[in-house]
């Protein structure tokens, strides 16, 4: 009698145990719910599930977007005009630390085939978009601190390239710097910011020492961004 009340303890102690854990289980897929969950839980982490749906469809990164050949020749291009300047480590509106930027309006063929692409993916179809294309060089220990770039200038969407080094992009709502929504953009990546994420939220590009993914450290080295935007309408 003793053993089989012991026996019937432990199987109602492995049926609470597995209840306990199927809970936990839902409860995590209703943090991540979402067709494209899967996808997007490698590039999309934020401070609670209701910033997490204020975002979609307003921020994406397409990880792999170019191949090595690729960046290694946007690379080129664009380093021949960076190496001639030195790095800066005052903005002029105080948002960008440890930095060196240019334009550029003409492309080599293989940079230019790749810039297709990206405006093909970003912006609606008949979009203005601003004539040159911003380059921003981002050295080891550089930063951009949260701002958010003036309607004067930019339109509803901005669209940039991650060559050589991995990073952290932090949106923040204006009306609640409590909330955060980080968006891991990998070498080779394309971010895309659209709408109410690029007029509601500022961005930023965390510090080497603060660059954390869902817990994990991320490496930070010298970043070059090439960024297209549509012009205001």
């Amino acid at each position: 009698m003793t053993l089989l009340i012991r026996v019937s303890r432990q199987i109602q102690r492995k049926s609470l145990q597995s209840t306990s854990l199927n809970r936990l289980f839902s409860d995590s897929s209703a943090l991540r719910k979402g067709p494209e969950c899967t996808d997007e839980c490698k590039w999309l982490c934020g401070s609670s599930e209701e910033i997490l749906s204020a975002v979609r469809g307003q921020v994406e990164v397409r990880q792999n977007f170019i191949s090595e050949e690729e960046e290694n020749a946007l690379f080129k291009e664009v380093e021949a005009g960076l190496r001639k300047k030195r790095y800066e480590f005052d903005h002029w509106d105080d948002a960008i630390h440890g930095y060196r930027e240019t334009e550029r309006l003409q492309w080599g063929a293989t940079s230019e085939s790749i810039l297709r692409r990206v405006r093909t993916v970003a912006f609606p179809e008949g979009s203005p978009l601003l004539g040159p294309v911003h380059v921003l060089d981002l050295d080891k220990e550089g930063y951009i601190k949260p701002h958010i770039d003036s309607v004067k200038f930019c339109g509803s969407t901005i669209a940039g390239l991650s060559l050589l080094s991995d990073s952290i992009m932090r949106l923040v709502p204006e009306n609640n710097s409590t909330d955060w929504v980080d968006l891991l953009l990998s070498r080779r990546s394309l971010y895309i910011l659209r709408d109410d994420a690029r007029f509601k939220f500022t961005h930023e590009i965390l510090k080497e020492e603060e660059s954390f993914f869902s817990g994990q450290k991320v490496p930070r080295h010298r970043r070059i961004s090439v960024i297209c935007r549509n012009l205001p309408v």
